[in-house]
C-alpha cells in the first residue's frame, strides 16, 4: 500500500527488494500471448519491457533509477511499472509489476520505487496511457541550465514546439500525492516535462509514440548544446515555420504511424542479442 510521505521513505508494493523479483505474470519463451492471458495486456507488458531494454542500449537510464510505466488496456487505475532493484537490462515481460492507485501489487512480487508510484500515478489519473520518466544525459543537462529552455533551433526540435511545459521548482524526491499533482498543474496537459535540477517526464498514447518523442527529445538537446557550446548565437526558426512542421507531421497520423515503424525496428534489432529476453 502507499504511504503517506510523512517524513519516512514510502513502501509501495512488498517482497525482498534486494532480489530479483519473480514473475507474477504468465511468461512465454517465444513471445507468443500465454495462454489465458489478455493479448492487449500481454502486448503493454511486451512493449514496455522493450522500452526499458532500449533506453538502458541508449544510455536513457540512470542505474537502477528513473521509471516507465503504461496504463493497462481496458483499465483507467492500474498500470505497469518495474520492481525497483531490477537492471533494466533483466526486465520482462512477466516481471513487471502490476499496480492499482492505491499502490496495491495486483500481479508481481517486489516494490515500486515511491517517486515512481507519486509521479505516475498523477498523471496516468489524467489520462495518459505512457509516462516515461528519465535522466537521460543532454535532455537534464539543459534542466540544469538557468535558461533550461527547448530551443527551436533544429529540425527534431520543432517536433516539440508548443509542447513543453517547465517546472522550475525542484523540491527534492516526490514522495506523496501533493508534490505528484503539482507537477501535473505545470504539464498543464502538455506531452514533455523539463524538471529543472531533476530530470524530463514524456507522456504519449502509446509506449512507442512516448519513446519515439524521448528518443528525439535526447536528440534535439544534444544537437542545441552542442551548438550552444561553439559560442555561437543559436539559429532560431520562426513560430509559423515550426507550428506548420509540427501540423505537417501530425497529419494523417504520420507522426504516429513513424513512431510505430521506429519501435518495431529497435524490437527487431533487441531480437539479435540478449536484449530478446524482454518478450518473456
Amino acid at each position: 500500500m502507499a504511504g503517506d510521505g510523512g517524513g519516512t521513505y514510502p513502501v509501495i508494493g512488498g517482497g525482498d527488494a534486494s532480489k530479483r523479483p519473480v514473475a507474477g505474470a504468465p511468461s512465454s519463451s517465444d513471445g507468443a500471448c500465454p495462454d489465458g492471458y489478455d493479448p492487449l495486456v500481454w502486448q503493454a507488458r511486451v512493449d514496455l519491457a522493450a522500452c526499458y531494454h532500449l533506453c538502458d542500449q541508449m544510455d536513457m537510464n540512470e542505474g537502477i533509477c528513473n521509471h516507465l510505466t503504461v496504463m493497462v488496456p481496458g483499465t483507467t487505475d492500474r498500470f505497469l511499472c518495474i520492481p525497483y532493484g531490477l537492471l533494466w537490462t533483466e526486465v520482462t515481460a512477466s516481471n513487471l509489476l502490476l499496480l492499482d492507485d492505491a499502490g496495491n501489487v495486483l500481479e508481481g512480487e517486489g516494490t515500486i520505487d515511491a517517486t515512481a508510484f507519486f509521479i505516475h500515478k498523477a498523471i496516468h489519473k489524467t489520462g495518459v496511457t505512457c509516462v516515461l520518466h528519465t535522466h537521460q544525459p543532454y535532455a537534464t543537462a539543459l534542466c540544469c541550465t538557468k535558461g533550461f529552455r527547448l530551443r527551436m533551433c533544429h529540425q527534431n526540435s520543432l517536433r516539440f514546439f508548443d509542447e513543453v511545459a517547465y517546472d522550475p521548482v525542484f523540491n527534492g524526491l516526490v514522495l506523496d500525492d501533493t508534490e505528484g499533482d503539482r507537477l501535473v498543474a505545470v504539464m498543464g496537459g502538455k506531452s514533455v516535462l523539463f524538471h529543472a535540477n531533476h530530470g524530463v517526464i514524456v507522456c504519449g498514447p502509446s509506449v512507442a509514440e512516448a519513446f519515439d518523442d524521448m528518443y528525439y527529445l535526447e536528440r534535439c538537446c544534444k544537437v542545441q548544446i552542442l551548438a550552444m557550446s561553439s559560442g555561437e548565437d543559436l539559429n532560431i526558426v520562426s513560430d509559423e515555420v515550426a507550428k506548420k512542421f509540427k501540423e505537417d507531421c501530425a497529419s494523417d497520423g504520420g507522426k504516429a504511424n513513424w513512431a510505430k515503424l521506429h519501435f518495431d525496428a529497435l524490437k527487431r534489432g533487441l531480437m539479435r542479442g540478449p536484449g530478446r529476453i524482454f518478450r518473456e
